[in-house]
């Protein structure tokens, strides 16, 4: 396997002009990405929601839920274009797509050739259960790429270390992370999970968050956050595992450049074994009685 360079995008939420407006702001991004030597270009979660702004006529939870999901082709087919003209390999964040009359929160994964493949998002916040009304999407799957074998792990999921080890034990060498927090809270959330995910299974992890605020959404109110990228807390890595960072809140690309075979040799030769010591499921923790 090679190494893969990325750009993660700390993206800005805006009101853009409809599906006409996302498109020349998702151009421009991958043009930045494909002139800075990026193969890959990743999005947060909800990006292409933002395309609601301009379709309802005050903020409105399931107004504007309803119309991502009325575009979620059309928006797919924008990614599907840029990533085929750029020749770059996009995590497109994720869509709202409706099936079988459930709502799913979706990340779609483009190939430079316009292929796709999706990632479910399987767990959901509070938020995404009552106000969104989104369905538990299915479990994590992992996608075989020329540079070997990726996760997707969207927002909240990442919190969850079941689900990011059956990932990595299925070979993934890198877990993507589309997020979108609203408070510095959730954002940091995110960020001490994927670090810890990243240290536990000495693997890669980099999360893209989206930034900044937008009070005409409901959905996309508030976004804190910067997109980073996270390693193994050993041997041949930074003491504190971080290899990237953007500036927080801040709109732009951040850029890292992700080696598998940094990761052989902390998995080899590390000061210890985090991925190879993963304990089996233990049993139900005994009750020892002091009183």
């Amino acid at each position: 396997m090679t190494a893969l360079r990325i750009a993660l995008a700390q993206y800005p939420i805006e009101r853009v002009a409809g599906v006409e407006g996302f498109a020349k702001k998702l151009r421009g991004l991958a043009a930045e990405a494909a002139a800075m030597g990026a193969q890959w270009l990743v999005l947060p979660e909800y990006a292409a929601t933002e395309v609601a702004g301009s379709l309802v006529s005050a903020p409105d939870v399931m107004a504007e839920c309803e119309a991502a999901i009325a575009h979620a082709s059309v928006l797919l087919d924008i990614m599907r274009n840029v990533a085929q003209e750029f020749k770059l390999w996009l995590l497109g964040g994720s869509l709202l797509i409706r099936e079988n009359n459930k709502t799913y929160n979706r990340a779609p994964l483009i190939a430079a050739d316009g292929r796709v493949a999706f990632q479910d998002k399987r767990m959901r916040t509070r938020f995404e259960r009552e106000e969104m009304q989104l369905a538990e999407g299915n479990n994590p799957s992992v996608f075989l790429t020329p540079w070997g074998i990726i996760g997707i792990a969207v927002c909240y999921d990442v919190e969850f270390p079941q689900l990011v080890r059956t990932q990595t034990e299925k070979g993934a060498w890198l877990v993507l992370v589309p997020t979108c927090t609203e408070t510095p809270r959730g954002f940091n959330r995110v960020r001490l999970s994927a670090r810890a995910r990243a240290l536990e299974n000495q693997c890669y992890v980099a999360i893209a968050p989206t930034v900044g605020d937008a009070p005409w959404s409901a959905v996309l109110d508030c976004n804190r956050g910067y997109a980073a990228a996270f390693g193994p807390v050993d041997t041949g890595f930074p003491e504190d595992g971080l290899l990237s960072r953007g500036a927080m809140d801040e709109p732009g690309l951040v850029f890292v450049t992700l080696d598998p075979e940094r990761l052989r040799l902390a998995r080899e030769g590390g000061a210890v074994s985090n991925y190879a010591d993963w304990p089996p499921q233990p049993p139900p923790a005994p009750l020892i009685t002091l009183v």
